[in-house]
């Protein structure tokens, strides 16, 4: 049965200004990196995640903080580990005059400590000390103020309700859905619906949404089914390897990557005959402590790998054909081997180094394994230009063949159009999309719904533009006399000092 016809609100004149709802990105407004999102209602605010952007540095990389008094924001909800989404957290919470309450799931709150300190010290070997936001002391005693929230948790502060739901995406990523006087605004973050080799998929909270404001990453853009990017992405790394070169992914420390080694550990067991002696690294400060990690949080994970956890009894991310290095120096100059490497996006770190060292071999081979941000060489290097820039200055010819295969667990516009379609909020906010991409999904939504039950007004602010929205929230009175002995019924006539 077709859901009951939700309408927009009708445009009013607005007697009381606490009836506006007002929703503000500071980042990820038409660009991919710095997500924050503000959000006004009732006198409250809520600052939803506080992430840097991959392809600036310093100051240039924050968000518009000076947009909004930080002192005036009753909470900051953050929903997964990833630098765009968290790393501005201790720079938020201990050099500026935000005094609110920050939550996270648990496994994010673990995962981030240690990601963000691989972010330090990336930036401070990469960067001069005046470019450096933060401090690893002030990580410290940001860490220290997360409070944890769980999964289906309801948490209230100053009379603002909020509840995590899975998000896919990454380990412990969740969704938030935020309710203020009987406004309910879901905010996605970063979510996918599809369930992979150890993560549950995004759900969906059940309840009627006044505002969904989710990510547009990909646009209109469809992925190729999991099963056969998994396909494609061995069968090029077999290519790089029978051709005996060196075989590189830049990708992030903690995330995607842990969902990247169960497949090549669960392949190269598969085709041990044809890989044996083939090495496979993970290069990474955090290698042995994210195996900790993951083996702690495993419960929050999928059925699948939670059995494959009880039948064996062995931490199913305690890899038997990866092995685990530090640092460049400890992989070999030739192939065959095959790397994975932190950064992600290649503008700095070992993913560089080893990037500078490869690019002028044919052998070699590079996989762009998730979204690369506009701005970053994974970005300009996926078009396989004649030479690239080399760190140091000047430029290195590029003879590696290049392959882009997605694993970066975003909806694409399938599934975000259906999930839209499910929430039927009447209005849609997009966020954490490029300019072209969250245009192109605005207008196909707006035209998909055109002349249906389902009415819809789809937003795409730009940075610091405010979505100005009208409800007329629950009001509350507190009664005083005679008049507070009987709780009155509808339609009774009442008088007396209220």
């Amino acid at each position: 049965m077709a859901a009951a016809k939700r309408k927009a609100e009708v445009a009013v004149p607005i007697e009381d200004e606490n009836d506006l709802l007002t929703i503000t990105p500071l980042g990820a407004g038409r660009e991919v990196g710095r997500s924050c999102i503000v959000l006004e209602y009732k006198g409250k605010k809520v600052m939803l995640d506080c992430g840097l952007h991959a392809g600036r540095s310093g100051p240039n990389s924050l968000p518009y903080f000076d947009e909004v008094d930080p002192a005036t924001v009753d909470v900051l909800l953050v929903t997964h580990f990833h630098i765009d989404h968290a790393a501005a957290v201790p720079y938020y919470l201990e050099r500026t005059s935000f005094k609110g309450r920050t939550f996270m799931t648990r496994p994010t709150k673990g995962v981030f400590r240690w990601l963000a300190t691989d972010y330090i010290r990336v930036t401070n070997t990469s960067n001069s000390d005046a470019s450096a936001l933060y401090t690893e002391a002030d990580l410290v005693s940001a860490h220290a103020k997360i409070e944890e929230i769980d999964v289906h948790q309801q948490v209230e502060v100053n009379g603002i309700k909020f509840t995590a739901y899975n998000a896919g995406h990454v380990l412990g990523a969740a969704m938030f859905l935020i309710e203020i006087a009987g406004v309910k605004v879901l905010y996605t973050g970063d979510y996918s619906r599809e369930e992979d080799r150890h993560l549950v998929q995004a759900e969906n909270p059940g309840v009627a949404v006044h505002v969904l404001i989710t990510e547009s990453t990909y646009g209109v853009q469809s992925h190729h089914p999991r099963v056969e990017r998994e396909r494609e992405f061995m069968a090029y790394v077999r290519e790089v390897v029978r051709r005996r070169g060196c075989c590189l992914m830049p990708v992030t420390a903690l995330g995607r990557t842990q969902e990247l080694l169960l497949i090549l550990e669960e392949h190269w067991g598969r085709f041990a005959s044809e890989l044996e002696g083939v090495p496979v690294f993970f290069i990474s400060a955090l290698g042995k402590t994210g195996t900790r990690l993951y083996q702690a949080y495993i419960m929050h994970m999928n059925q699948r790998i939670q059995r494959q956890f009880n039948r064996s009894g062995r931490n199913p991310f305690d890899f038997k054909y990866i092995k685990t290095r530090t640092n460049a120096a400890e992989v070999p100059d030739t192939g065959p081997c095959v790397v994975l490497a932190s950064p992600g996006m290649l503008q700095s770190g070992v993913s560089r180094q080893l990037l500078e060292r490869w690019a002028p071999r044919p052998e070699n081979g590079l996989i762009i394994t998730g979204y690369s941000v506009e701005g970053t060489l994974a970005r300009t290097i996926v078009n396989s230009p004649e030479v690239i820039p080399a760190f140091a200055g000047g430029t290195i010819p590029r003879r590696m063949t290049v392959k882009n295969v997605s694993f970066s667990a975003h909806v694409d516009y399938a599934q975000n159009s259906a999930f839209i379609d499910e929430i039927r909020a009447p209005h849609v906010i997009l966020v954490h999309g490029e300019e072209n991409a969250m245009k192109q999904l605005r207008a196909n939504i707006t035209d998909k719904y055109r002349g249906s039950d389902y009415e819809v007004t789809v937003h795409a602010p730009r940075n610091t533009h405010k979505v100005r929205l009208h409800f007329h929230g629950e009001k509350m009175a507190r009664v005083m006399g005679c008049l507070a002995s009987k709780a009155p019924r509808e339609g009774d006539y009442t008088a007396g000092i209220l």
